[in-house]
C-alpha cells in the first residue's frame, strides 16, 4: 500500500507547505521536445526571450536562444546577443581569483589587512567601518562566500528603505554566518586591485574570457555589443533598456552570451585552469545556509526548509546535494534579468538559464528538473516562484514549510 511521506501529510493537514508540482522529474528532456516545452513556458509565464544551455560530462551540447531581445523592433534573440550577466559574475569572478590561489599570490585565509597597504577605514570607500576593528577579521575566503557581516549594499540596509546615503556596517561578526553581500564581493576586488596590484578586469580577460572561448563577453561595455543586444523588460512587459556599464565591479557588471557562459560554466565544472585541490576548495561548502528565502539578505527568520538538501555556500556558488550528488549553483538577478547556472558535481552535467525578463524566474524550477532531472533544487530560497503559484508570493507563505524534496526523492 503506497503511503505519504511525512512532510506531504503535513502540507496536507496545516494546508500550508508549497511543494513544487511533480512535472517530468525523471526524465531528461531534449530537443524538439524541450523546444516545446521552453516556448509553452515562456508563452504562460509572458517571458520575451530566453537562452538555454546544456553541458552534459563537462562539454556543450546544446545552445539555444527562444523568442524575441527586442520586442518592439521584432529581433530575435539568438546565442550570440549580448545579454547582462547580473551576478553570474560574481561565480566567474571568483573563479578567476582562485586562479591566483594556484599561482601562491593569495591566501584565503589571511587577514585582508595583510594585503593593504594601510587599514581598510582610511580609504574613502570604507572610512564607515572607522572605529570597528571587526574588518581585521575578514579574509578573501570570508568574502568570497558571503560571510562578511555586511548588507548586500550598504545604501538597502536591514529593515529599511532604499537610502542613497546608507553608512556601511557590520549586521553579525565576519565568517560566523551566511548573508549574501554584493558588498563582501566588490571588497574582495577592492583588495586585489588596491592590496595586489590586479587588475580585475584583466584578470577576468586572461583567465577566463581568452582561454574559455569567450569573445562577445567583457566586465565593462563594448561598442560591438550594441549590433546584436538584449533588451530587459519588468514584469509587465515595460522595456528597460541595456546599462552600458563603464566600470569592472565583481559583484556583477559582466556582459556576456549564452554561448559564451556556457564555455565558461563547462570549464568550471571541468575544473578547467585550477589545481585539483583549488577546484575542491572553490566547491566544498564552508557555510550552512538557514534563511527561508536569500532576499532580504539580513532579517528573514531561519527554516529548516533545506536541511534535506545541505544548502550551503562554497566559495563563490551555491551548493547542495541532490539527489543526483553534490550540486552548485549561481543565479543572476536585476531588473529586466534572470539568470541560473546549476551543475551536478559527478556527472558534469549542467544547465544555464539566461533571460531579458523579470518573469523569467517563475519557470526556472520546472526547467531546471526538465533538462537535468530531479534535482531538488532550492526554488523557494531562491524566490524562483512559479508563474502558476502566484499565492506562494504572500507574506504569509514565508512562515510555512517550503521543502525543496519530499523523502521519497532521496
Amino acid at each position: 500500500m503506497f503511503s505519504r511521506p511525512l512532510s506531504v501529510l503535513a502540507c496536507i493537514i496545516t494546508a500550508g507547505c508549497t511543494t513544487l508540482p511533480a512535472t517530468r522529474h525523471n526524465t531528461h528532456l531534449g530537443g524538439a521536445n524541450l523546444d516545446r516545452r521552453v516556448t509553452s513556458l515562456m508563452s504562460a509565464a509572458k517571458v520575451p526571450g530566453l537562452a538555454v544551455a546544456i553541458i552534459e560530462n563537462g562539454h556543450v551540447v546544446s545552445v539555444k536562444a527562444y523568442g524575441m531581445r527586442d520586442t518592439a523592433k521584432q529581433l530575435p534573440l539568438t546565442t550570440d546577443t549580448v545579454m547582462y550577466a547580473a551576478s553570474l559574475t560574481k561565480a566567474a569572478f571568483s573563479y578567476a581569483t582562485m586562479t591566483l590561489v594556484d599561482d601562491g599570490r593569495l591566501d584565503l585565509d589571511a587577514s585582508i589587512a595583510s594585503d593593504l597597504p594601510k587599514p581598510l577605514p582610511e580609504y574613502e570607500k570604507y572610512a564607515d567601518l572607522a572605529g570597528d576593528t571587526r574588518w581585521k577579521a575578514l579574509t578573501p575566503g570570508i568574502l568570497l562566500s558571503h560571510r562578511s557581516g555586511f548588507a548586500n549594499f550598504r545604501f538597502w540596509q536591514p529593515g529599511k528603505d532604499y537610502d542613497p546615503e546608507g553608512k556601511l556596517a557590520f549586521y553579525f561578526a565576519p565568517g560566523t554566518r551566511y548573508a549574501y553581500s554584493g558588498e563582501g564581493i566588490n571588497l574582495a576586488q577592492f583588495v586585489l586591485e588596491h592590496g595586489k596590484g590586479i587588475d580585475v578586469e584583466t584578470l577576468m580577460r586572461e583567465r577566463l574570457f581568452t582561454p574559455f572561448r569567450m569573445p562577445r563577453t567583457a566586465m565593462t561595455w563594448r561598442d560591438d555589443f550594441a549590433d546584436d543586444l538584449a533588451i530587459g523588460y519588468d514584469e509587465n512587459g515595460k522595456p528597460l533598456g541595456h546599462k552600458q556599464r563603464q566600470s569592472a565591479r565583481a559583484a556583477g557588471s559582466m556582459d556576456t552570451t549564452i554561448g559564451d557562459y556556457a564555455n565558461l560554466l563547462a570549464a568550471m565544472v571541468r575544473g578547467d585552469g585550477l589545481s585539483a585541490a583549488t577546484h575542491k576548495r572553490w566547491l566544498t561548502p564552508v557555510v550552512r545556509i538557514r534563511s527561508v528565502q536569500q532576499f532580504p539578505t539580513i532579517g528573514l527568520p531561519d527554516s529548516n526548509d533545506n536541511d534535506g538538501i545541505s544548502l550551503g555556500y562554497a566559495l563563490g556558488v551555491g551548493t547542495f546535494t541532490s539527489p543526483q550528488g553534490p550540486a552548485f549553483f549561481k543565479g543572476g538577478h536585476d531588473d529586466g534579468t534572470n539568470n541560473v547556472a546549476v551543475c551536478i558535481e559527478s556527472s558534469r552535467n549542467c544547465v544555464l538559464l539566461m533571460s531579458n525578463s523579470s518573469n523569467a524566474e517563475s519557470i526556472f524550477a520546472y526547467l531546471i528538473d526538465d533538462v537535468l532531472g530531479k534535482t531538488c533544487f532550492p526554488w523557494y530560497w531562491e524566490n524562483y516562484i512559479p508563474y502558476d503559484h502566484p499565492e506562494w508570493r504572500t507574506a504569509k507563505a514565508v512562515v510555512n514549510e517550503h521543502p525543496a524534496c519530499s523523502p521519497q526523492n532521496h
